[in-house]
């Protein structure tokens, strides 16, 4: 992987930085050309959650003067190298900051919500696990539900090619959003870069044992998101991912 370039917030930019009641904890934000919503997403995490990393993977956008004028963190890499490589580059940077105890997963596309991640940190602080990933599975579908039919069969087939998942219960593999203590942050080792770190992620907890629970979430599919990642491309490459997840030991 190449040496990220890395940036912290304007020191002069003090009035927006809310009480750090969560300080123990920060968000890993990958991004690759989100800049016309990644500011307005990490301005709203951030009246919660002070501590927030952005890796820009290589985006030909605004995206990193948009990360930095909303006062996260900002880590660029100088080529686009993926979504796990831009997460593995995340959480190493996140990791040696002092005071880091947990570490959340969360997307730059708006989908994500914090009231999910409280109520996944809650249960890593109370219970005894090492990450809590997020499910859109987890309850039942409610009136409404957003999922979009193809993103549901693709996701339910994922599962169903993972013995791994299946053997640990895991219902949403490629749920982007994760919550995890120091230990796993400091034994995360993802080398796949694309989206196939999902595959990777589910690896990772099960050899490594690391105790997991899945939190339901509610995912935002708006129009914009919907755009970006819901393609039948998109779709294809998650199927990939879960044959090639199937053929790992």
């Amino acid at each position: 992987m190449e040496s990220p370039d890395t940036a912290s917030p304007d020191p002069d930019r003090t009035g927006d930085v809310p009480a750090p009641d969560h300080g123990d904890t920060w968000l890993v934000v990958p991004c690759y050309n989100e800049g016309t919503v990644i500011g307005d997403v990490i301005r709203a995490a951030r009246e919660t959650f002070p501590n927030i990393v952005a890796v820009n993977d290589g985006s030909a956008d605004d995206s990193a003067a948009a990360i930095h004028a909303a006062g996260a963190h900002l880590v660029n890499h100088p080529v686009n190298l993926g979504q796990g490589a831009a997460i593995q580059t995340g959480v190493e940077y996140a990791r040696a900051q002092p005071g880091a105890r947990y570490f959340v997963t969360f997307d730059a596309d708006g989908q994500h919500q914090v009231k999910d991640v409280l109520a996944m940190l809650e249960r890593l602080r109370t219970e005894p696990l090492d990450i809590v990933v997020g499910t859109r599975f987890g309850r039942p579908r409610a009136e409404g539900d957003q999922v979009p039919l193809l993103k549901r069969l693709v996701l339910r087939t994922v599962v169903m090619l993972s013995p791994r998942a299946k053997r640990m219960g895991l219902t949403d593999a490629h749920n982007g959003l994760r919550a995890f203590n120091r230990r796993v942050a400091d034994e995360l080792n993802i080398r796949m870069n694309g989206m196939s770190h999902a595959s990777e992620f589910v690896t990772q907890i099960d050899e490594r044992g690391w105790r997991v629970a899945e939190q339901p979430v509610d995912i935002l599919y708006t129009e914009y998101s919907m755009s970006k990642g819901q393609s039948l491309i998109n779709g294809v490459n998650i199927l990939a991912d879960g044959l090639l997840a199937r053929r790992l030991p």
